[in-house]
């Protein structure tokens, strides 16, 4: 099974967005998000949750989501 890292934060700072307003504006709960920054490393993820912060960002989810591990 592959590790991924989310990008969250270094988006979040690039638009001068809190992790909270990314909540809004995504339609993603807060504390996903949170849960999200919060690990450098992880096997698993709502992609549904991801595709909705991609968007958000205005951006394709390949450049929010970093392969660690494949």
């Amino acid at each position: 099974m592959g590790l991924v890292r989310l990008r969250i934060k270094e988006f979040a700072e690039e638009k001068r967005w809190t992790l909270k307003e990314l909540a809004s504006r995504s339609d993603v709960p807060y504390s996903t998000i949170k849960s999200y920054v919060r690990r450098d490393r992880m096997a698993m993820i709502d992609y549904t949750a991801v595709l909705k912060i991609a968007r958000a960002f205005e951006i394709p989810i390949e450049d929010l989501v970093e392969v660690l591990e494949e």
